[in-house]
């Protein structure tokens, strides 16, 4: 049984660690794409997918490895989180993605402190999120239920997926758009923008949990027919 400092601790850690990836697979990506933009984003790709598959592996079986406000908000709805302890691991969450920024920059010889100029806005932007976070909170749920240990690699893959077939590039998690936004590097999202990512990336959590909670529970079979 871990204490509530130990899960506090594992989603501040954990949400650092995938922010130091983001952006600083981001910064490597671009420092040697030599412009190419579609081998940036490819190498920004793969090192988010691979740390989430470590992350959730190690710090599941501690706090649950959300490191999303996003998944932390549905499973409070679904009661597997108080009300206080959610609050918490928001409030650690996007701690930890901020200091996970700072650390990519510290790493990669940049400014520490960065405001992002990067605009991401406007209505495709905002549904390619709703659908980007609908289909990872989906699939926490979905998978929970078919096949818990599948869980990692499944997110892992998932994410890796929707940065290429969403147009924002699946920022799907609100702690990450407001760490996103201290980098004006490759990965950055400019602050104005924030609150356009994250009220879409709310709706779809919200969509999810209400479409999984009705195809994802199992019910009587009424239609059989009796002798």
């Amino acid at each position: 049984m871990y204490s509530t400092a130990q899960k506090y601790a594992a989603e501040f850690i954990g949400t650092g660690f995938l922010l130091t990836a983001i952006v600083g697979s981001g910064i490597m990506g671009e420092t040697l794409a030599g412009g190419n933009t579609a081998i940036a984003l490819l190498a920004n790709t793969v090192p988010t997918g691979a740390i989430l598959y470590v992350l959730i592996t190690m710090f599941g079986p501690i706090s649950g490895a959300h490191f999303n406000p996003a998944v932390t908000f549905v499973f409070c709805i679904r009661r597997e989180i108080r009300t206080k302890d959610s609050l918490c691991y928001i409030a650690v969450q996007i701690a930890g993605g901020i200091i996970g920024v700072l650390a990519a920059h510290a790493m990669f010889d940049q400014p520490i402190f960065q405001l992002s100029q990067k605009i991401r806005t406007g209505d495709a932007q905002w549904f390619a999120e709703i659908i980007a976070t609908f289909g990872l909170i989906f699939t926490i749920l979905a998978v929970l239920k078919a096949k818990e240990s599948a869980l990692a690699m499944s997110v892992a893959l998932y994410i890796t997926a929707a940065y290429w077939f969403t147009a924002s590039t699946s920022f799907a998690n609100p702690a990450v758009t407001i760490a996103r936004s201290f980098s004006n590097t490759f990965a950055g999202i400019r602050l104005s923008d924030t609150s356009g990512f994250i009220i879409a990336q709310l709706i779809g959590a919200a969509i999810a949990y209400l479409i999984a909670n009705w195809l994802l529970t199992s019910r009587p079979n009424t239609g059989a027919v009796q002798s």
